[in-house]
């Protein structure tokens, strides 16, 4: 019982370590894929394609191991997942087609679905609802600082002189394999027996996915979360080739991409006093409508330091969005099925994932590969939007989530 009430120290801190390195490897990982797949001869559609592909299998894969989550343990998931991440890579590095670059994209997509719901699922489960801003804030600086070190451990491994991009994008793959093989170190320990839900598992029933999308919070949560990653998502994958129409070199973008995660990073270290200033729905609605300004923004030709201030200030804005959803979807979903909505949020993710690339990819083949940017402007609006209207019940979520459930449980209790 002692070792369960200290969740902000050991298997938090051993938890962004692992996460660090699997998303550190997954991020030096994509913009190689963008660099292997041109070297290759794709274009701006491929481009989009293979990023989609990426996202493809988790969004099948998503809602099944959630619910598996829910009624056993969570941290079988992070193993599996990092021999996914690492396996993708490798293979993507040795791929000599771009179908095989799109296959071996999606096992790393599905490696990274695993390793992210098992470990949400963990901190969801092992923190008290006090300390759940707070350790999903420090949970997401993980991936913060893996998207930090990432891209530029990438750009500084791929050169484009004399014809040695499809060797050194493959070195930053294989590279990137191994990185992710060192997150298994941090791996022992995380999950506390008391942590698995044994009184879960007693109940075989399942809360409909309905349901839970009903439960006032979950889908504003979902489409913010959606909106945020797609941006992420789209500036790691478009960027090189925004970067290669303008003439700015690889470690230059990698240092830009780099810059913007920096940002985020510093977000999350102060997102609890902006928390206290401004309250949930203020600050969501204000970082949104930001981002998408500066989003619309880099469609723009601006010189390299300008690009360097937007995306650092859109990094600083992309930061809340995550963790919050998180913390939003954790309370607002019934007790029983918290990993299953964060699948359902995780889902959404990977919607987004599929089709902001791929519509990326054909807008950028019609109207310049600026125009992908001008696209994510608009869905961050309309995430502002959505959060100004949806987000400030959330704020109440806990009460009203919780009451439904007991009350429709004597059912339940009458059975046994």
């Amino acid at each position: 019982m002692p070792r369960t009430r200290k969740p902000g120290r050991g298997w938090l801190l051993r938890l962004v370590i692992a996460f660090a390195f699997a998303q550190g490897a997954v991020s030096m990982a994509r913009p190689a894929v963008s660099y292997r797949a041109l070297s290759l001869g794709a274009d701006e559609r491929a481009i989009g394609v293979i990023a989609g592909v990426y996202a493809l299998l988790p969004l099948f894969a998503a809602v099944p191991l959630g619910r598996r989550t829910d009624h056993g343990r969570c941290a079988p998931l992070l193993p599996f997942g990092v021999v996914l991440i690492a396996g993708g890579c490798a293979l993507s590095g040795t791929a000599g087609s771009l179908p095989a670059m799109a296959a071996w994209s999606g096992v790393m997509g599905l490696g990274h679905l695993c390793f992210v719901i098992g470990a949400q699922s963990i901190v969801a489960r092992q923190s008290a609802p006090a300390e759940q801003d707070r350790n999903f804030g420090h949970f997401t600086i993980g991936a913060s600082l893996g998207q930090l070190v990432g891209p530029i451990a990438a750009g500084c491994l791929i050169s484009e002189r004399d014809g040695a991009m499809a060797r050194t994008s493959a070195l930053a793959l294989i590279v990137s394999a191994a990185v992710a093989a060192v997150s298994l170190g941090s791996l022992r320990r995380i999950e506390h027996r008391t942590g698995a839900a044994p009184r879960r598992a007693e109940s075989p029933a399942r809360v409909p996915v309905g349901r839970i999308l009903r439960s006032r919070g979950v889908p504003a949560g979902i489409f913010i979360s959606l909106a945020v990653l797609s941006a992420t998502d789209i500036l790691t994958a478009y960027l090189p080739v925004v970067g290669e129409h303008r003439g700015i070199a690889p470690a230059t973008v990698g240092l830009l991409l780099s810059l913007r995660a920096a940002a985020t990073i510093a977000c999350r270290l102060v997102m609890t006093p902006m928390l206290r200033v401004l309250g949930r729905t203020a600050l969501l609605t204000t970082t949104c409508l930001l981002a998408g300004v500066l989003c619309a923004g880099i469609a723009l030709p601006v010189p390299v330091a300008a690009l360097a201030v937007m995306l650092a200030v859109l990094g600083f804005c992309l930061g809340v969005g995550q963790p919050l959803s998180m913390t939003t979807v954790v309370r607002a979903a019934p007790p029983e099925a918290r990993s299953t909505a964060l699948a359902l949020r995780l889902t959404g993710n990977r919607l987004g994932q599929v089709a902001a690339p791929a519509s990326a990819g054909l807008i950028a083949g019609v109207a310049g590969t600026a125009a992908p940017f001008v696209m994510l402007g608009v869905l961050l609006l309309a995430a502002a939007g959505l959060g100004a209207r949806g987000d400030r019940p959330r704020e109440d979520d806990p009460a009203p989530a919780a009451v439904p459930a007991p009350r429709r449980r004597p059912a339940d209790r009458n059975r046994a």
